[in-house]
């Protein structure tokens, strides 16, 4: 274990090496996972809480408490590594659990008060109409990600453009559709609206 987090250390850049590692860890049956994943998040080393972040996301199906920990400590890691890691946590837990089927917790992320998960949703589970559900269903993607065109954060808009953007390579005429209804007076939904459009 010690080797495993030493060698993390080590690596500035990427996330294989962290799954790797997850992965690793996570096979050794005489561990208690979800302790160590939660002593893991007081380390000082990005890395390790970022191996923490995909644990828990890996755990997060088979232990409320988890998923708990993604949403309240990690949602509130201000590393940007960290809720890059969040938002792939979370994408696989609606891709375990089924993307239709996750559909409630989705909607009580988005309505999240910490910017940060409203973002790790929209960004995990880019590009939307990639995955199950979403592919049959883009104007309910759409819906989803255009309610946060005008958030207070800069940093969610740009995801929401961005995703909005990656769905009209494939919907163009939805996402027009739905880009026609914006307020472009609002400066935020004008950020949005720009990146959207690619401009």
């Amino acid at each position: 274990m010690k080797e495993i987090i030493a060698h993390l250390k080590t690596i500035e850049h990427g996330f294989k090496h962290i799954i790797e590692a997850g992965d690793s860890i996570l096979k050794d049956q005489t561990q208690d996972h979800l302790a160590l994943a939660n002593s893991f998040l007081d380390d000082e080393s990005y890395q390790v809480r970022m191996l923490a972040t995909y644990m828990l996301g890996q755990l997060s199906t088979q232990h409320h408490e988890a998923l708990n920990l993604l949403e309240t400590r990690v949602a509130e890691d201000p590393n940007w590594r960290i809720q890059e890691m969040l938002a792939k946590a979370f994408d696989h837990y609606c891709n375990s659990t089924g993307y239709e089927q996750s559909l409630p917790k989705i909607e009580i992320w988005l309505a999240h008060p910490n910017p940060n998960i409203k973002r790790a949703i929209i960004e995990g589970l880019r590009i939307w109409t990639g995955r199950p559900y979403f592919k049959e269903n883009p104007k309910k993607a759409i819906e989803l990600i255009s309610g946060h065109r005008a958030d207070e954060s800069d940093y969610l808009r740009k995801s929401v453009g961005n995703a909005l953007r990656d769905i009209s390579k494939k919907h163009p005429e939805e996402v027009s559709e739905e880009l026609s209804t914006w307020n472009l007076e609002d400066k935020r939904t004008f950020f949005t609206y720009k990146l959207a459009k690619g401009k």
